[in-house]
């Protein structure tokens, strides 16, 4: 629907962004999604007797397929846009362990590399579209930033949660409990302080990403190794099973559908 506006403004067109709206769906759906992509990563390894290299390829290739549905949809459909954040979230992991393990790169430099190639995404696109809202996902050219964006923030995540959990030995509930204290320091500060919506959603949003892995690990790995013991297969089953029923009922009540409005020309 286009709307005129008065003499010398651009005309307004109301569309719907490719990304849903951000309510608590939104984090509980992501966070499930960031552990699927620690613990299906670790089963994909274990059980299909693929290398690390084989799996990250094929990994990339479900999520070419999936991201080309994805974008090739004109509006935000549940089911696409969660199984592309599933299938970035293995993709983003397998990068990081594929640097780690094969390569033999520390940590601490994949964590600093991650970090300035996301940075050189925002600046990017930034640069070229003035904006990093979320709510202004209306095109392709945008909506490509944003994967990209996303799949960094997965590569940097994976690598900051190992760091913690693994290098600096924190361990696997403790690095989760940390990262959650600053995801809530991050709210507050967006909630009473006033801080920008932008900054605060990509802090969080990388944040839930290392709080999310840890959370597969403790419970996935075995005591020994300061886990549950729950293994790879059934930790995967539990939080698939729950997007699953969360993305069921979004598609069917429509609750995150995000309305915006744009200048015309924008939503062409």
């Amino acid at each position: 629907m286009t709307t005129r506006t008065p003499t010398g403004q651009s005309e307004l067109a109301t569309v719907l962004n490719k990304v849903p709206l951000v309510t608590l769906f939104f984090w509980v759906i992501k966070i499930m999604a960031t552990t699927v992509g620690e613990t299906a990563a670790d089963w994909l390894m274990e059980h299909t007797g693929l290398t690390l290299v084989s799996t990250l390829w094929l990994s990339v290739g479900v999520l070419a397929v999936v991201l080309f549905f994805q974008m090739r949809s004109s509006r935000y459909i549940p089911g696409w846009y969660w199984s592309t954040v599933v299938a970035i979230s293995v993709v983003g992991t397998l990068i990081t362990d594929y640097f780690t393990d094969v390569r033999g790169i520390s940590l601490w430099v994949s964590t600093g590399v991650f970090s300035v190639l996301l940075a050189v995404v925002f600046a990017i696109w930034h640069a070229g579209e003035h904006t990093l809202s979320i709510h202004s996902i209306v095109t392709r050219k945008r909506e490509a930033f944003y994967w990209l964006a996303i799949l960094c923030t997965f590569a940097l995540g994976t690598a900051a949660g190992d760091l913690l959990s693994e290098t600096v030995n924190l361990g696997y509930l403790t690095s989760a409990a940390l990262f959650g204290v600053a995801i809530a320091a991050v709210a507050v500060a967006w909630k009473f302080l006033d801080a920008s919506a932008v900054l605060t959603f990509w802090i969080a949003y990388i944040l839930t990403r290392p709080m999310g892995a840890s959370i597969g690990d403790f419970l996935s790995q075995s005591p020994k190794h300061g886990g549950l013991g729950l293994g790879t297969t059934r930790t995967s089953q539990i939080f698939l099973g729950a997007i699953l029923a969360l993305v069921v009922y979004l598609t069917a009540s429509k609750r995150d559908i995000d309305v915006v409005t744009v200048p015309a020309d924008a939503s062409a």
